[in-house]
């Protein structure tokens, strides 16, 4: 497992980094709801009137006239898409940075098969992007009891929970982009979960487009969905569990018969 540890050491500042700027964000947000909250309510009820523009960030489900409507409305969105960015950027770079840095001459010259590179690089991804997770869940957490009012636990590990997995598949994704090219496909990566996001968006206010709801994985990890009670659909859950075993088979295949150079 000493590749597993190289992987998950030389990604832990990025790591950290962006842990500490979403998690910390967060915390941000949630200590500054006392100065707004006389606000809120007013807000809560402007906002639910406002047609699309409610439609599309949830605050026809719930009202950010609370501190769990708060969170479920506004600061999931910087949970959901900053994690989708980072799951992004780890996936990209993780198998390709060999190529781009000159050192896959090295890694493939050691006695270890490709099928098990490739495997203890995806398990250092998936390791990173739980920690990444934890502790952004810790800093939700901490923000919650320091203003003295904890969310429904079951929507809150629910919708944690679904946030992970959104990342999985995206991660997942670019970890096959990442194996299909010779350098770091960065932008595109971050193209890819920023797109998904604002499809989903449009997806929730454009009726000719709900149906690709299915296919993306924000419609099942929406925070004001999730604290509101309303479930995704199993189709959802189904082409999301497909798409992530999909394209991390893929990109086994393709690592495996590649002509590494």
């Amino acid at each position: 497992m000493h590749l597993f540890r190289q992987e998950c050491k030389m990604n832990l500042k990025m790591l950290l980094i962006w842990a500490f700027c979403v998690g910390g964000l967060s915390l941000g947000c949630l200590c500054l709801y006392d100065s707004v909250e006389e606000s809120m309510g007013e807000m809560s009820e402007a906002f639910a009137d406002m047609g699309v523009f409610s439609e599309a960030l949830g605050m026809d489900k719930i009202g950010i006239g609370t501190l769990e409507g708060y969170y479920a409305v506004e600061i999931s969105i910087l949970i959901s898409l900053g994690g989708a960015m980072f799951a992004a950027m780890l996936g990209a770079g993780i198998v390709a940075k060999e190529e781009e840095g000159h050192t896959c001459e090295f890694l493939n010259a050691l006695p270890l098969s490709r099928g098990r590179i490739i495997g203890e690089k995806y398990a250092a991804m998936v390791v990173l992007l739980a920690v990444f997770h934890g502790i952004c869940v810790a800093f939700s957490l901490v923000g919650f009891a320091w203003m003295g009012s904890m969310p429904d636990m079951g929507h809150f590990a629910g919708y944690h929970g679904a946030v992970f997995l959104m990342c999985l598949e995206i991660g997942t994704i670019c970890f096959l982009l990442s194996a299909l090219k010779s350098r770091k496909p960065l932008g595109l990566s971050i193209g890819i979960a920023v797109l998904l996001y604002l499809l989903d968006l449009f997806c929730r206010v454009v009726p000719a487009l709900e149906k690709l709801k299915v296919l993306n994985p924000f419609s099942y990890s929406n925070g004001a969905d999730i604290f509101s009670g309303i479930k995704p659909s199993t189709g959802t859950w189904a082409v999301g569990t497909a798409a992530t075993v999909l394209a991390l088979g893929l990109a086994v295949r393709t690592y495996w018969r590649r002509d590494l150079v």
